[in-house]
């Protein structure tokens, strides 16, 4: 049964003819783009016609980066990005042991570096709260734990604890006693090992919970940029049951372990996970590496210290993420490279370009993830390389800044997030939320992207509003370009005949409103190819 969308307007998101009076869906895909006249001559007398009551159809949002499971999984923990001090943390994590009291171990998720004492946690701020319960807190970021001594105990983690190929165990300088602070793979080497023994059961039931979360905002397609064996399997199972209600593109995650043969035998796997994956529901369209940390935790590789002082290196030596990166490139499989720091910027475009270089490829459309701050001779290489400049404007909340600031310090910082310059060099910008590093909501990223400001203290002062993109410009970003960064533009991420009918629609129209307006804006309905999977 075809249906019939009008009673407002229509985002297209296609560049030079954005907007339309009506559309007609046909079964999974669009039949019609157009007038409201023309809509309905072509939908006919017996479509369904959908009244959108002066709101706007948008494309389904395509998250570029999204960790999918992981965003279930974090919805059952302790939700700690909004507290604002050690206070905080200890009463929201005392909320969660009462409404959990079959809980083993105290599991919490997105503290923010402001709201610990001079930004670096320790054991001893939890013990009096938690004296036996291991209490595991990933930061906001979700490159560095927070432990108490209970958990440390649990883990086996002692003053002779070795620190792992690209990751720190943190110590107190007198003692060589760890502080209660895991930085980068010492999660994946002594948290994840203890905590993230989940069965079928329970993953499905995360997968099932970020897919309600995504469908209920308006986002139809997610990028997720951390597959593993266990995740994977259960995507699939979704997609088997016929109850996926979203459509994923993974990238497989490559550990740094410091033996080369290993990290290239995970390049093998992606090779053969892509030729079994690869529907309009789950495709696995290449691999991801982590080559740095995060500005906050200062384990970012910048080229000059941070404000402290410190300096860190990157996760990966040159030598093996060249090899890895080239290796992934001449397979055919697209290479996400997470880098944040300027250092790491430039090592993952060096290894991008030898890559293109000995093998002769073009048009990979490898993607770098975050690029908060990069210098301008690296910025201005993406574009003729090809590559996407894969960000999150979720991360420029003015709410979660001082501490980005404070390390980066003022002068660099006054450069960072600077989204206009890498479009300026012809690189495509593709926006996305790093959920659960972030809230998953599209719509506060759109404000964001649009202002620069904070969605929950629109007061505060914004980051380089002059950078902010237009609200229309913004959300091209985040569905056209997103899918094009994927290779999935043929089929989704705009508003065509021919294309999967994948679209949201908003209760009014921000366009025309404001940015402002979609602060109070939601989401009525939500479509997935031709199926309405949210509606209110």
């Amino acid at each position: 049964m075809k249906q019939l969308f009008t009673g407002g307007r229509v985002f297209t998101a296609v560049r030079g003819r954005l907007w339309a009076e009506a559309l007609v869906l046909d079964g999974e895909r669009i039949a019609f783009v157009g007038s409201r006249d023309d809509a309905r001559r072509t939908a006919g007398t017996d479509a369904e016609v959908i009244d959108i009551a002066g709101g706007v159809v948008v494309p389904g949002f395509v998250d570029a980066h999204a960790h999918v499971i992981g965003t279930g999984g974090a919805l059952t923990k302790a939700q700690l990005r909004d507290a604002t001090s050690l206070e905080a943390v200890i009463a929201a994590l005392q909320a969660w042991v009462h409404a959990n009291p079959d809980a083993s171990r105290v599991l919490g998720t997105s503290w923010v570096y402001d709201a610990v004492p001079g930004g670096r946690p320790t054991r001893h701020m939890l013990d009096a709260a938690f004296p036996h319960l291991p209490v595991y807190l990933e930061a906001n970021d979700f490159h560095s734990t927070w432990v108490n001594t209970a958990a440390l105990r649990e883990m086996g983690i002692t003053s002779d604890t070795p620190d792992p190929v690209g990751g720190e165990v943190v110590r107190d300088p007198a003692t060589r006693e760890a502080t209660g602070w895991l930085l980068e793979t010492a999660a994946n080497a002594y948290v994840y090992p203890v905590t993230d023994r989940t069965d079928d059961r329970t993953l499905d039931g995360y997968l099932a919970a970020a897919m309600a979360a995504y469908t209920a905002s308006g986002v139809t397609t997610a990028v997720d940029m951390g597959l593993s064996a266990p995740m994977l399997a259960a995507l699939h199972r979704a997609e088997l049951a016929g109850t996926s209600t979203l459509r994923v593109i993974g990238h497989w995650l490559v550990h740094r372990t410091g033996d080369l043969d290993q990290e290239l035998a995970k390049v093998t796997e992606a090779i053969e996970l892509a030729q079994r994956h690869h529907s309009d529901v789950l495709r696995v369209a290449g691999i991801k590496i982590v080559v740095d940390g995060t500005i906050d935790g200062c384990t970012a590789a910048l080229s000059l210290p941070y404000s402290d002082g410190t300096m860190a290196d990157p996760i990966w030596d040159p030598e093996a993420l060249t090899a890895v990166v080239t290796a992934a490139d001449a397979a055919g499989l697209q290479v996400a490279l997470h880098a944040i720091g300027d250092h790491a910027v430039h090592i993952a475009l060096d290894a991008l370009e030898h890559a293109a270089r000995v093998n002769g490829t073009t048009d990979r459309r490898h993607r770098i993830e975050h690029l908060e701050y990069a210098e301008a001779a690296d910025i201005a290489r993406l574009g003729p390389l090809g590559v996407t400049a894969s960000m999150q404007p979720v991360h420029l909340d003015p709410a979660i800044m001082p501490n980005w600031v404070a390390m980066l310090g003022a002068e660099r910082a006054h450069h960072g997030f600077a989204w206009p310059e890498y479009l300026v060099h012809g690189a495509t910008l593709a926006f996305g939320t790093d959920t659960p590093t972030a809230p998953h909501e599209p719509l506060p990223n759109m404000f964001i992207a649009a202002t620069r400001r904070s969605p929950g203290h629109p007061h505060l002062q914004p980051h380089r509003p002059d950078w902010a993109r237009p609200l229309d410009e913004a959300v091209v970003h985040a569905t056209a370009d997103a899918a094009w960064a994927s290779f999935a533009d043929r089929r989704i991420g705009t508003l065509q005949a021919g294309m999967l009918a994948d679209l949201a629609v908003l209760d009014r129209d921000p366009f025309a409103a404001g940015p402002d307006s979609l602060l109070a804006t939601t989401v009525t309905r939500t479509v997935l190819g031709g199926r309405t999977v949210h509606d209110t």
